[in-house]
């Protein structure tokens, strides 16, 4: 097979697979799916920016509590 026919197949391989995109189920929510206004936008961004920063502090706490943690256990059980 020359690098030609090879280029050719590969090239019908991709095209064949996008071909199928819009008919499964993501084909249905690529259809249904809209870009977002403005004001959608930054509404979700807001949200998105509070949930990045509870986890964060979630895991700060966590972080704190294991590095304060064992000495104050140590100290009370007196090892």
């Amino acid at each position: 097979m020359s690098f030609i026919e090879k280029i050719w197949q590969t090239q019908n391989k991709f095209e064949e697979r996008f071909r199928r995109i819009g008919r499964g189920q993501y084909g249905r929510v690529l259809r249904l799916a809209r870009k977002p206004t403005a004001d959608e936008f930054v509404k979700s961004s807001w949200v998105v920016g509070i949930g990045i920063a509870i986890v964060g502090a979630i895991g700060f706490i966590v972080y704190y509590i294991w590095l304060k943690a064992p000495p104050i256990i140590s100290d009370l059980l007196g090892i």
